[in-house]
C-alpha cells in the first residue's frame, strides 16, 4: 500500500446516508422530555453542589457569578452544533460519531478515545464525590465505615479502597442493563427531588444575602473569572451525553435539539442565580469546603436544611454519575459496531436491548478506578478532554455545511461560521488556562490511543476493505 493509501485509509469517512439506523439495534422510547431530564440530570450535581466553593475561594470570588456565565455562553455555542449534529447524524457516539463523517476515522478514533476518557474518568470522579456526601450523612447518624475502606489507595493516610464509591457504581451499572426507559424514570425521579432542593436553597437563602459580602467583587481581577471558567467548566460536561441517546429516541432530529439547549439553559440559570446567593451569603473566603450550598445554611444556623441539601446532593451526583454512565457505554456501543473496538461493547441483550455485557465491563472498570484513584486525580483531565471535544465538534460543523451542503438537517446553526469558530477559539481559551502537567498526561493518553488503534482498531474498522471482503467471504461460505 502506497503513502497515498495510507493517507486516504486514515481518513475514511462513515457514510451520512444511510447512518447507522439500519443496524440500529436500540429500543426508541425517549422524547424531548427525558432528553432534557437527561441533560440536566448530568450538568446539575458536581458543579452547584462541589465546585461553586471551590472556584469562589481560590479563584473568582463573587464574581463567580461571571465565570459561570463566560463558561455558559461557551457550552451554549458548543451545544447549537452539537445540535445540528444530533439532528443531521441521528447516531449514537456523540461527538465520536460526528467526526467520523466530517473528517475521517483515525480523527473520530481520537475524539472516540478522549471521550472515553472524559465519560470514564468524570464517572469514577463523581463516584468518589458521592461517596464522600454520602459518609457525611451517615457520620450524621453517628455511623463510620472502618477507616481503610472509606477512600482511594493511600496507604500513608490508612485508606486503600472506597467501598461506596465502587458500590455505587455497580449499582447504577445494574440500573443501565435493566433499559433505558427505567433508566430514564428513575433519573427523572432523582432530577426533580434535586431542582427542588435548589430551589429551596434559592427561595429560603436570598432572604439571608448580605451585599456588603460581595464586596469586593473581583477580589482575583478578571484573570481569576477566567480561571475561575476554566475551573467551573466541569460544571457543564453532561449535555453532550444527551447526543449519545440518538439511536434510543422517538424523534431524533426534532428532539435531540430540544433536549440538549434546554437542559443547557435551565442549568446555566440555576448556576448563575446560586453562585450569586451563595457568595451573598457567605463571604467567599470561607466557601473552600467540600459542600459549599450545605455550609452556607449551617453558617446562617439552618442546621435542618442544611440536611435537606445534603441528601439532595447525593441525589443530583446520583443522576450525573447515571448519565456519564450512560453515555459511556453508548459511546462504547458506537466504536464497538464500527469495528475500532472489541464486540463485546456492541452485543445487545435481547431482553432489555441495551449493550448489557458492554455496560458491566465498563461499570466494573469505573468501579476499580473510583475506589482505587483519588478524586483530584480522576478529575484533572476531565475539562481538557471535555473541552477538546467541544472544540473540534464545532470546527466540524464548517466542514460538515462546505462537503455536505444538501444534508437535511432538523436544526441549524446560526451564523455560521461565526459561531462554530467562537465557540472553538474559547474552548481552546479555557484549555489554556489547565496547568501543564494535565497536558502532559492529555497527550499520553492520546498516544496510548493511537498505538491501540494502529494495532486493532484500523485492521478491524469496518470500513476496512480487507474486512469487508473477509465478512463477505464468510457470509458466503455460511450459505
Amino acid at each position: 500500500m502506497n503513502q497515498n493509501q495510507n493517507r486516504s485509509s486514515l481518513f475514511r469517512k462513515k457514510p451520512i446516508a444511510t447512518g447507522d439506523n439500519e443496524s440500529n439495534m436500540l429500543k426508541r422510547v425517549l422524547g424531548p422530555f427525558d432528553l432534557m431530564t437527561l441533560g440536566v440530570g448530568a450538568i446539575i450535581g458536581t458543579g452547584i453542589f462541589v465546585l461553586t466553593g471551590v472556584a469562589a475561594a481560590k479563584y473568582a470570588g463573587p464574581g463567580l457569578v461571571l465565570s459561570f456565565l463566560l463558561a455558559g455562553i461557551i457550552c451554549a455555542f458548543a451545544a447549537l452544533c452539537y445540535s445540528e449534529f444530533a439532528s443531521s447524524v441521528p447516531a449514537s457516539g456523540s461527538a465520536y460519531t460526528y467526526s467520523y463523517t466530517a473528517f475521517g476515522e483515525v480523527i473520530a478514533w481520537i475524539l472516540g478515545w478522549d471521550l472515553i476518557l472524559e465519560y470514564g474518568f468524570a464517572s469514577a470522579a463523581v463516584a468518589s464525590g458521592w461517596s464522600g456526601y454520602f459518609q457525611t450523612l451517615l457520620s450524621g447518624f453517628g455511623l463510620q465505615l472502618p477507616h481503610a475502606l472509606t477512600s482511594a489507595f493511600s496507604p500513608e493516610k490508612g485508606t486503600y479502597f472506597d467501598i461506596t464509591a465502587a458500590i455505587i457504581t455497580l449499582i447504577i451499572t445494574f440500573l443501565l442493563t435493566r433499559g433505558v426507559k427505567e433508566a430514564a424514570r428513575a433519573n427523572g425521579i432523582m432530577v426533580a427531588i434535586k431542582i427542588i432542593v435548589v430551589l429551596i436553597f434559592i427561595g429560603v437563602g436570598v432572604f439571608y444575602v448580605q451585599p456588603d459580602n460581595w464586596q469586593p467583587f473581583l477580589p482575583f481581577g478578571i484573570s481569576g473569572v477566567t480561571a475561575g471558567a476554566a475551573t467551573v467548566f466541569f460544571a457543564y460536561i453532561g449535555f453532550d451525553a444527551v447526543s449519545t441517546a440518538a439511536e434510543e429516541v422517538k424523534r431524533p432530529q426534532r428532539d435531540l435539539p430540544i433536549g440538549i439547549i434546554a437542559s443547557l439553559a435551565i442549568c446555566t440559570v440555576l448556576y448563575i442565580v446560586v453562585s450569586l446567593i451563595l457568595t451573598g451569603i457567605v463571604p467567599y473566603h470561607m466557601l473552600n469546603v467540600s459542600d459549599p450550598v450545605a455550609f452556607a445554611f449551617e453558617f446562617v444556623q439552618l442546621k435542618g436544611l442544611s440536611w435537606i441539601v445534603s441528601l439532595g446532593a447525593i441525589t443530583g451526583i446520583t443522576t450525573v454519575l447515571l448519565v456519564m454512565m450512560y453515555g459511556q457505554t453508548r459511546l462504547l456501543y458506537s466504536m464497538s459496531r464500527d469495528g475500532l473496538l472489541s464486540p463485546v461493547f456492541s452485543k445487545v441483550s435481547g431482553k432489555s436491548q441495551t449493550p448489557a455485557t458492554g455496560t458491566w465491563v465498563a461499570g466494573i472498570i469505573v468501579a476499580l478506578f473510583s475506589g482505587f484513584i483519588s478524586l483530584g486525580h480522576l478529575a484533572e483531565l476531565t475539562n481538557i478532554g471535555t473541552l477538546f471535544a467541544f472544540a473540534v465538534v464545532s470546527l466540524g460543523i464548517i466542514v460538515l455545511r462546505k462537503n455536505n451542503p444538501e444534508l437535511k438537517r432538523g436544526f441549524r446553526v446560526p451564523f455560521v461560521p461565526l459561531i462554530p469558530i467562537l465557540s472553538a477559539v474559547g474552548c481552546m481559551y479555557l484549555m489554556t488556562r489547565l496547568a501543564a502537567l494535565t497536558w502532559i498526561t492529555f497527550f499520553g493518553w492520546l498516544i496510548i490511543g493511537l498505538i491501540i488503534y494502529f494495532a486493532y482498531g484500523r485492521h478491524h474498522s469496518h470500513l476496512n476493505p480487507a474486512r469487508r471482503i473477509s465478512d463477505t467471504f464468510k457470509k458466503t461460505k455460511g450459505k
